[in-house]
């Protein structure tokens, strides 16, 4: 049986959570391995809506072990609220079905406050962050500053670190004329989550290791979505983070051969929330109606996402940098009743074919998409649990994105409910 990563193929949003969930029914333990709290996942059980954020989505399932990797970027009071939120809803959240790794950076106080005077100082040249701290997080990760989930249990190893982390700081705050931060005030905030944190604490790449070699089926869930990717994605209009398959070795503690199949979660339409390019945007009725039927708002920020139409080229990419082995097509009864349905097969930079999403910013604000009409439905796919129950036309749409990205579809999604889900290919049994 394989284990299974799995991540977003467009600009997150795509509905990783519910697959998540559905998922995990078929496997042991879940693993977030990289981004933050920027990062919501809304699951719908029965009558209940569960919002995560840093939890693992399989925590909701009775059983399971959730684990968050060194990949992400964990702040202890939005962990240890959402653990709080969770547990009143009746969902057992305790050290025996979670792990947050040893090696995990955390997110201080400072970071969002950083995040935010920053963005502020970028005025219109803003990048659209969520204002969280994932960033600042990120950095003093990668510049070696960083307090980490052990440095909690080590009060000298601490003290020393937070000097550090405000030397650094402090300096950029006097630059930006903002407050600096005061070292006693920000010991108090750590010191209010440091013992309830701790028993979570653990060498996760281990019990990790020992899972895989016992036979236990792993569940890797990403966050975001691969043009969201630090690396591959509308750079500088992405996260702070790898959002592809391939950190979900690095950012667990795994070997990449641990991963068997990766399923990239793709909208039957696309969206994106904040800054930077997006060729199919449809600032018009259709983004308008998109946006309504799809609910299309932030799980954690609440803010409007800008909705266009499927764009294959851009997943077709994402297939390729990710490795993506199947797609789980989400969101396709929101294309019920639409007439016509657009596309995107190709771009063009000033009348010129380009074959790919270009990694120049001004190469991909000037992006023109060229479109292929389809023929819609006018029947209800939604609560589809079959083949047999969706429309010929729907067939044609999803046969047609298969045969555009070079993937094909593993599971089809169409409602937020659990079981309103067709499988296809049961990507553990791969």
């Amino acid at each position: 049986m394989a284990n299974v990563a799995v991540v977003g193929s467009q600009w997150g949003d795509e509905g990783k959570g519910k697959i998540v969930d559905w998922l995990s029914e078929r496997a042991d333990i879940v693993v977030r391995f990289q981004g933050g709290h920027n990062a919501g996942h809304t699951l719908v059980i029965g009558d209940k809506v569960y919002k995560l954020s840093l939890l693992p989505s399989g925590v909701v399932r009775p059983g399971k072990i959730g684990v968050i990797g060194n990949g992400v970027v964990v702040d202890p009071w939005a962990l240890l609220g959402e653990i709080d939120k969770i547990v009143e809803m009746g969902v057992d959240v305790s050290p025996e079905t979670l792990m947050v790794a040893d090696n995990a950076c955390l997110i201080l106080p400072l970071h969002p406050y950083l995040d935010q005077a920053i963005e502020k100082a970028r005025g219109a040249d803003m990048i659209g962050t969520t204002g969280r701290g994932i960033g600042p997080a990120y950095e003093d990760k990668v510049g070696r500053r960083a307090i980490r989930v052990c440095d909690l249990a080590d009060r000298e190893t601490l003290d020393a670190r937070v000097d550090h982390l405000l030397f650094h700081h402090n300096a950029l705050l006097r630059g930006l004329g903002a407050d600096e931060v005061v070292k006693a005030e920000l010991m108090a905030r750590i010191d209010e989550i440091t013992d309830r944190l701790l028993p979570y604490a653990a060498p996760v790449w281990d019990f990790l290791d020992d899972a895989r070699k016992a036979g236990k089926r792993i569940l890797f869930e990403g966050a975001q979505g691969a043009m969201l990717d630090v690396d591959h994605g509308t750079y500088p209009f992405v996260t702070s983070s790898n959002t592809v398959a391939g950190q979900a070795a690095a950012g667990s503690g795994v070997a990449p051969s641990t991963i068997g199949y990766v399923l990239g979660i793709t909208k039957a339409y696309t969206t994106r929330v904040g800054s930077g390019p997006f060729p199919t945007e449809q600032e018009n009725e259709v983004g308008r109606l998109l946006g309504e039927r799809g609910h299309e708002f932030g799980t954690v920020t609440g803010r409007r996402r800008r909705c266009g139409w499927f764009d294959a080229v851009m997943v077709r990419q994402a297939v390729r940098v990710g490795g993506i082995s199947g797609i789980a097509l989400t969101k396709l009864d929101v294309l019920d009743g639409i007439e016509e349905l657009q596309v995107c097969v190709g771009y063009t930079i000033d009348g010129v074919e380009v074959p790919r999403f270009p990694a120049g910013i001004r190469a991909q604000a000037n992006v023109t998409p060229v479109y292929e009409t389809m023929e819609g439905w006018q029947t209800s796919t939604r609560g589809a649990r079959s083949w047999a129950d969706l429309p010929a036309t729907a067939i044609k749409y999803v046969r047609r994105i298969e045969e555009l990205i070079g993937a094909p579809v593993a599971l089809l999604s169409t409602s937020p409910e659990r079981l309103d889900t067709i499988l296809v290919r049961d990507p553990f049994a791969d």
